[in-house]
């Protein structure tokens, strides 16, 4: 590998973190050298690849302010501290509490999800399951897997709780006291429910938010 003077070396650093990114033919141009020398310098520098725009940009590894989920972006190119695009989404979905879906993960990411997730159907280290018409990746560890389902479960309950009417939650609770095995399709068919605008999801996350289908089980006994 061709020496390159040693204060040229430091001049072309100095010239590249003052642009914050650069590519790879623009280091080469600088320091007159091949691609695999210069190659060789991201390497030893341990510079930071684009996770966007094919990989072609990378910047210094002092140049990046990472935000919370150790992503950076300058002027539409984007970097991760935890690699690659691959990476990058295996460890903010292990990550998360409840899973991400393909659009959570393209905000955070600031990608279109159809752009790059059709990629990640079957992923080491991922596992991906349909929750409520929509594909939700968790991670693929047994333990950490039923810790984000459930999680996601209890969200997704509270949400369906939180658009359930005062009025509504009353006649819930009253059909559940009146009859102690009913289930959320049975209230469902009740008249008085019937006239209501409520689903069956919104009843079953009631119930399950609130563990009154838990209680029914226990009032049998």
């Amino acid at each position: 590998m061709p020496i390159i003077d040693s204060k040229k070396l430091d001049f072309v650093r100095a010239t590249v973190k003052r642009n914050k990114i650069f590519m790879l033919n623009e280091l080469v141009s600088h320091l007159g050298c091949s691609s695999r020398t210069a190659q060789a310098k991201l390497k030893l520098w341990k510079a930071y690849t684009s996770y966007n725009q094919n990989g072609k940009y990378y910047t210094l590894p002092e140049t990046p302010r990472f935000d919370v989920n150790g992503l950076w972006r300058f002027k539409r190119i984007a970097f991760s501290k935890h690699g690659n695009l691959k990476q990058t989404i295996i460890h903010l979905v292990v990550t998360s509490p409840g899973g991400l879906s393909g659009r959570q993960l393209g905000d955070l990411l600031g990608l279109a999800p159809q752009s790059f997730m059709h990629h990640f159907s079957k992923c080491p280290g991922l596992r991906r399951e349909k929750h409520e018409g929509v594909f939700v990746y968790f991670a693929d560890e047994p333990k950490r897997h039923e810790i984000q389902r459930q999680q996601r479960l209890k969200r997704v309950c509270r949400s369906a709780a939180a658009a359930i009417s005062e009025p509504e939650a009353v006649m819930i609770l009253v059909a559940i006291i009146s009859h102690h095995d009913i289930s959320a399709d049975d209230i469902l068919a009740m008249p008085e429910i019937k006239k209501s605008k409520l689903t069956l999801q919104a009843v079953q996350g009631f119930m399950e938010y609130h563990a009154l289908e838990k209680k029914i089980q226990i009032s049998k006994h």
